[in-house]
């Protein structure tokens, strides 16, 4: 066998070498006839004929794009540094190869726009406390536009929400006043419920003169725990009534009208 016949022989086993080419289960071949689109090629041994075709791999496994910080202005004019990761996915390899050039890259420039554009037209309010319902319009306007390219938005999360040290003073000072509006109108609601309570109870008591009694039996006991050397209580005349005409007489002669004892005999005068 002369040498040539071995070097024709050793290109023809080369060329059989690189036409089988090993595709893993997440990676499909876009496989290319002369320049036209032919087929895709699912996992494992496939053969791809060198010159004439020519195959593109392309991953179908979730990926993760972290989008750069970008300056967004809200609807009421507050300038926010705002950062976040989008998941998305190839579903259609034909599609992500034929129909745009790079679709990472156009995928990744498409959310910064998306993000900038969405965040712009709420106020920083909604921005700090509505990031599920901004998440989900972001990822819906993402889905449809990237559905012609063959891709799936999964999900899109917004990370940060930066503001400068003036704005971050204000908010404070806004949270400081907002908890003490909720902390004045919790303490006027429990006056009004007590003031609520006490008309009640008033209400029993004036119906229920045996009430007041057991009252005031009940607050001498609850005086006589303390250790006090003189207790001072007043007792109101239509309790003494309650009693009987007896107790309106101390020591023969009877009470004033203000419960003290009144004499039956005038001063004489001098």
């Amino acid at each position: 066998m002369t040498i040539p016949v071995l070097i024709v022989l050793g290109a023809l086993a080369a060329i059989v070498v690189a036409s089988f080419r090993v595709f893993r289960e997440y990676e499909r071949a876009v496989v290319f006839l002369l320049g036209r689109f032919w087929k895709v090629k699912g996992p494992g041994l496939r053969l791809v004929i060198p010159v004439i075709q020519q195959a593109v791999k392309v991953d179908l496994r979730l990926i993760t794009l972290d989008v750069p910080s970008q300056d967004v202005i809200s609807r009421d004019n507050v300038t926010v540094k705002v950062n976040a990761v989008l998941y998305f996915r190839v579903m259609d390899p034909e599609r992500a190869v034929i129909h745009v050039e790079d679709y990472y890259a156009a995928t990744s420039q498409l959310a910064q726009t998306t993000l900038r554009s969405v965040l712009g037209k709420h106020d920083l309010d909604e921005m700090l406390s509505e990031r599920d319902r901004l998440n989900a319009d972001i990822q819906e306007i993402l889905d449809t536009q990237t559905d012609a390219w063959g891709i799936k938005v999964a999900n899109v999360e917004i990370k940060h929400v930066d503001l400068d040290e003036s704005m971050i003073r204000a908010i404070a000072r806004q949270a400081e006043a907002e908890r003490n509006r909720r902390a004045k109108v919790i303490h006027a609601e429990g006056e009004y419920q007590a003031s609520q309570q006490l008309l009640q109870a008033a209400n029993v008591l004036a119906e229920n003169p045996q009430a007041i009694q057991l009252r005031y039996l009940q607050t001498l006991s609850d005086i006589s725990i303390d250790n006090a050397s003189t207790i001072v209580f007043p007792v109101p005349m239509d309790m003494l009534k309650a009693l009987g005409p007896g107790a309106l007489q101390t020591g023969g002669a009877p009470l004033s009208p203000a419960g003290g004892a009144r004499s039956e005999h005038p001063a004489d005068d001098d």
